[in-house]
Parts: structure tokens; C-alpha cells; sequence
């Protein structure tokens, strides 16, 4: 079974400190209730990982480096390989794990350009990232130098994938990844963290006002959301809600206007917001890789105008916004 005793070792005398009492019965139901036929697979894959140390690791540049080539040799390099093609697809990075350049669906490293000069210093930061994939983020925050990052998401196939590079950074990091959807988490009663990242996860949510709400009782008050998701061009009376699809995701209920979000966040209380960047997703930044052989964005939009979604709807556009809680 997966580990979390370093996870409550850092939450102890913690401004989070709250929730080290709650997290196992919360961790164990989600693994009872959410039985993945793949667990014990992956499980025996990271058993399998070679005992290889990383001599050098940079989590402060684009594709993340853990270990260098030189520190393998050709069988345990093999062993490497074989186990990390198991876990495609790969979706968010890059990578370079002892030269093996893990060449993800999405450059997730362009986000982190995109949000990193308008952000708080994380540094000595308590940080949470809800919805956060395979942890490429996490490492680039912990790289900010934030004294505990904890992401909640929950797959456990992504858990898996961390877990592979937990294993090389130092299972003494202080970034750890939990296996539960952001709802299951409890509000804080007193403190609560310094920061709060929601990327990619606002229009999965049914009801994006519910959203905003737990985000703010993660935040300790004073403290700053980092908020980014798709939107649409319009003023403060208008959202997109698909009939269906939206570039072929079933799960996408919401895509407000900048607008309309900052009224959003405005009733739930936040104050201080600003929009600090609007980009439209490109074909560039999602992609079909070796690591991701399925379909990726240029195929969820029109063949003949990529202005638009294979539906009909606007191409995805996505939006960062910043604000506190009050």
C-alpha cells in the first residue's frame, strides 16, 4: 500500500496541523471506495524501480532534471524505461529522469511561465494544489522554495507516477500528493495554508460557486488563490454551458467570462482579484507525444478552423486569476 507517514510527519506543529488527525480514515475510505484493478500493478512497479541515486536535481527549470545519465548504467536505465512506459500516458511535465526525457502531453511548464512572476514568493509558504496530476507543478512550487507543498487528486495511477519521482528527489521532501478529491477534504477551522493553486479543475466542478467556497476555507486569511480555467470572451452575464461535449470532455459544466468569474469570487468573498493572464491554448502546448499516444487538442477541434472545438464552441481559452481571502 501506498506510504503517507512522511505526509503526517510535516503536518505535525504545522499551521495545517489540523488535518493530520483526519487524513488516514479520510485516506484509507477513498482506496476502500475507490478500488482501481491497476493498484496492485502499480504498486509492484515501483517495488521494481532500480536503486539508482540522483546526483544532481534542478526542480527550478523547465523540463524538471532528477539525476543525470552517468548515474545509471545501461541494465538499470533499461529497468527505468520499461517501468516509466508503463505508466503512459504521461500528461504533465517534462521530465528528464537519468536522461530519459519524458516528453508529456502538455508543456506544463509553460503555464508555470505564465503564472510565476505574478504569484506571491512562495518561499516558507504552506502550499496546496488541488487537482494536481502527477505532481510537475508541485515540484516547481517546492522549487520556489515553499516550506510544505501537499496536492490533492484523486487518481491513484497518478499518485503512481509521483510517486516514481518522490523516490529519486527524497522521500523526505516535504511534497506530498493525496488521493482525494478536493471536497473530501475538511475546511480549517483556525489557520489553513498560505497558498492555494486550482488549475484545470473549475469547469470539471458542477457547481463552480461550491469550488470557490472550499478553496477559500483552505486559505488562511490573507491568503492568496491561484485560480486558472477555461473561459469564454463576454461580459458579466455570460458562460458557456455545453450541451455535451466540450472538445470532447464529457465532464465540463462551466466556462464563465473573466467577468463573470471575478463576480464569482467577489460573492464568495475573495477581494483583491485580478485577471493577470488570458491565453488560448495551442496545439503546441498539447500534444500527442511517444509518452501520450492517445488524442490530444488538435484533435478535439475543428479539422478546418481551429478557432473552434469539434462541437461548434470556441476553442479552449484559459484565464489565471489572483485574489485573497479576506
Amino acid at each position: 500500500m501506498f506510504n503517507f507517514d512522511s505526509l503526517y510527519k510535516d503536518l505535525a506543529d504545522s499551521p495545517i496541523e489540523e488535518w493530520q488527525a483526519a487524513l488516514p480514515a479520510l485516506i484509507q475510505n477513498a482506496f476502500d471506495i475507490r478500488r482501481h484493478g491497476k493498484r496492485e500493478e502499480w504498486l509492484n512497479l515501483l517495488k521494481e524501480l532500480p536503486d539508482v541515486t540522483a546526483s544532481h536535481i534542478n526542480l527550478n527549470q523547465d523540463c524538471l532534471q532528477i539525476g543525470l545519465a552517468e548515474d545509471c548504467d545501461a541494465e538499470a536505465k533499461n529497468t527505468l524505461l520499461h517501468i516509466l512506459k508503463q505508466l503512459i500516458p504521461w500528461r504533465k511535465g517534462p521530465y528528464n529522469l537519468f536522461g530519459i526525457h519524458i516528453d508529456t502531453e502538455w508543456r506544463s511548464d509553460w503555464k508555470w511561465q505564465r503564472l510565476q512572476p505574478h504569484i506571491s514568493p512562495l518561499k516558507n509558504r504552506y502550499v496546496l494544489d488541488v487537482g494536481c496530476s502527477n505532481g510537475y507543478h508541485m515540484w516547481r512550487m517546492r522549487g520556489e522554495g515553499a516550506k510544505c507543498v501537499i496536492g490533492v487528486d484523486p487518481s491513484q495511477f497518478f499518485l503512481t507516477q509521483f510517486q516514481v519521482y518522490k523516490h529519486y528527489i527524497g522521500s523526505d521532501q516535504p511534497v506530498h500528493l493525496i488521493p482525494l478529491k478536493s471536497e473530501e477534504l475538511p475546511a480549517f477551522k483556525k489557520r489553513g495554508f498560505d497558498t492555494v493553486f486550482s488549475m484545470g479543475v473549475l469547469y470539471h466542478r458542477r457547481s463552480p460557486l461550491d469550488h470557490l467556497n472550499e478553496l477559500k476555507h483552505y486559505l488562511r486569511q490573507g491568503g492568496e488563490l491561484v485560480l486558472e480555467t477555461l473561459i469564454i470572451d463576454g461580459d458579466e452575464q455570460t458562460a458557456l454551458i455545453p450541451k455535451d461535449r466540450y472538445a470532447k470532455m464529457r465532464n465540463v459544466w462551466f466556462l464563465p467570462s473573466t467577468a463573470m468569474l471575478t463576480r464569482w469570487l467577489e460573492r464568495i468573498g475573495f477581494i483583491n482579484i485580478r485577471v493577470v493572464d488570458v491565453t488560448v491554448t495551442s496545439i503546441k502546448e498539447q500534444r500527442i507525444t511517444d509518452w501520450m499516444g492517445y488524442e490530444s487538442l488538435e484533435q478535439f477541434l475543428d479539422p478546418n478552423d481551429h478557432t473552434q472545438t469539434c462541437e461548434g464552441y470556441p476553442a479552449p481559452k484559459r484565464a489565471i486569476v489572483i485574489c485573497n481571502r479576506k
